[in-house]
């Protein structure tokens, strides 16, 4: 008898020792983060987490986009309205350097004169994982005064300026999705409705 007591008091004993071991591990309420649904300081992007949503015992559902492919025509990007205001405006002239598909696989577009002083617009279409993305775009943020937001599924940032030696605005748009970045740098030469344009040829309308 006094065995069968001295055994539940062992197992008691081990009881309390197992809940305090538990309670040694659980978070604290105070050191648990609350999803902030707005766009963080850090975090510019609004891109979703790779996994959006889990059920208990379920397959986790992936949520992140495949990655589009870079494209390989710098002609095939633009729509009629956009490539009507750049019409006599030449593209990827040597006189700028490589343009085109280049060796690691990305694109660089280059539409102007090479007789203008500064009128030219530069688009460079490359792969870029998630994680080098935010990197930049926050860079940009924090250290150029980049502006973001987060539309057609991605994220883009934008920034424009005063020509330090001419009376023309120059700048720099980057849309990045789906492991894709679109870089596009320009003076001068700002066609309405050109990163929209880039952005439908690769992904088509939403």
């Amino acid at each position: 008898m006094l065995r069968r007591h001295a055994s539940r008091a062992a197992l008691a004993a081990a009881s309390v020792l197992v809940a305090a071991a538990l309670a040694g591990c659980a978070p604290d309420p105070a050191d648990t983060p609350t999803p902030d649904p707005t766009v963080s300081a850090k975090d510019p992007s609004g891109l979703p987490s790779p996994i959006e949503s889990m059920t208990p015992g379920a397959t986790p559902t992936p949520t992140v986009e495949p990655a589009a492919a870079v494209p390989s025509d710098c002609e095939s990007l633009l729509n009629d309205e956009v490539r009507a205001q750049l019409y006599g405006i030449p593209l990827n002239d040597p006189a700028f350097g490589p343009s085109g598909v280049q060796a690691d696989g990305s694109l660089i577009c280059i539409w102007g004169d090479p007789a203008a002083d500064t009128t030219s617009l530069v688009t460079t279409i490359e792969t870029l994982s998630r994680g080098p993305a935010l990197e930049q775009l926050n860079a940009l943020v924090e250290d150029e005064g980049f502006t973001c937001y987060t539309p057609d599924g991605g994220t883009r940032c934008e920034k424009t300026w005063d020509n330090p030696d001419y009376p023309v605005t120059d700048g720099r748009t980057l849309f990045w999705r789906a492991d894709l970045m679109i870089d596009t740098r320009y003076s001068n030469l700002a066609p309405t409705g050109y990163t929209s344009s880039v952005i439908t040829s690769i992904w088509g309308e939403d």
